[in-house]
């Protein structure tokens, strides 16, 4: 039930029986930072398509952040620990408003993806890292805010590259993916890989670099995600590449060892049933010319190969003049197990 109430600033609203003003339900009400979180327009910008769907992006950012620590090691030459902070989803223009005009954001991009993703870096990662790959000393990252200079961006290139290949390496069990840094930005508005609206698969990172705290982030799109998203569905992946050649040795392995009746052919007669029949101890049974020593090797019904029949020391020999029919043994070999 509604009825017809009086608001506080004196206009006539409907509301429910309990109060609540009908506006509620459509979503009219703003609230103090202007983003509607009521009624109908709640549900809309709620409509996050959350990141559970694809269980393998934890497994995924798991391994980066491993790869992320022993990176930022070998590179600074300090202690560095990268620990997986949130995995979970938000649109696009949120990550474009949330983002520090002194970061820097890197495009990486794979031919089998239909997109692009990020990894933003904040800016007290940004001045740290660069001050100790310059060789600053330990702690001494300045806290001003300004924009990144020609070599510290280079510097800051230099770091995401070899982060974007440890992010290509967390994805190896999943698909080859060959992800490469395309660009570097300074500005969210020219690192836009994906409409406002879009919804990304986002992991942020704690990262202590030193005595010092700081923030990355990755962005994937889950329109970008599209052409793997079979993969990142299932809940768990190992080593494809070990696993695949370790099972193709064992095969092999087994295959070369199995036993196999190999019959020499001299020569063949299509005979009747009855005159098979008929046959008796002592009967001679004549085929073609004997002039041709050609030999016919058989597995089952099936010809894989032909040569000539001679002697090797005591022993009757066939010498091959034709190549192993591999595909015929292969079908042959299957017809008999």
């Amino acid at each position: 039930m509604s009825r017809l109430a009086t608001a506080e600033d004196g206009r006539d609203e409907v509301v429910w029986a309990d109060g609540a003003p009908v506006s509620d339900l459509l979503g009219f009400d703003l609230g103090a930072d202007g983003v509607d979180r009521s009624g109908l327009g709640a549900l809309v910008n709620s409509a996050l398509v959350a990141h559970r769907r694809l269980p393998m992006l934890d497994v995924i950012f798991d391994r980066a952040a491993r790869r992320f620590s022993s990176t930022l090691r070998q590179l600074s030459g300090d202690n560095a620990d990268v620990a997986v902070d949130n995995v979970s989803s938000a649109r696009f223009g949120d990550f474009v408003q949330a983002q520090s005009p002194f970061g820097v954001i890197g495009v990486m991009r794979s031919a089998p993806l239909h997109g692009a993703m990020l990894i933003a870096a904040d800016p007290a990662f940004t001045r740290q890292a660069v001050d100790l790959l310059l060789g600053g000393r330990r702690g001494a990252g300045r806290e001003d805010d300004r924009a990144l200079t020609a070599i510290e961006l280079a510097v800051a290139q230099r770091l995401l590259q070899a982060m974007t290949a440890d992010v290509d390496e967390a994805f190896r069990p999943v698909d080859r993916l060959s992800l490469g840094l395309e660009r570097i930005e300074t500005s969210p508005r020219f690192a836009a890989v994906a409409q406002e609206t879009s919804v990304c698969a986002v992991a942020k990172f704690k990262v202590r670099l030193g005595d010092r705290q700081s923030r990355l982030a990755i962005y994937a799109p889950y329109a970008t995600l599209e052409s793997i998203e079979s993969k990142l569905r299932r809940g768990f992946a190992a080593e494809a590449d070990v696993v695949e050649a370790s099972w193709r040795e064992t095969l092999a392995a087994g295959v070369g060892e199995a036993a196999l009746d190999v019959v020499a052919v001299l020569a063949d007669r299509v005979m009747r049933i009855g005159d098979v029949q008929r046959l008796a101890a002592g009967d001679t049974m004549t085929f073609g010319p004997a002039n041709d020593p050609r030999v016919e090797l058989r597995i089952g019904a099936a010809a894989v190969a032909a040569g000539r029949i001679g002697k090797h020391g005591a022993a009757i020999a066939i010498r091959l003049d034709t190549p192993i029919d591999s595909r015929a043994a292969a079908l042959a070999a299957e017809a008999a197990q």
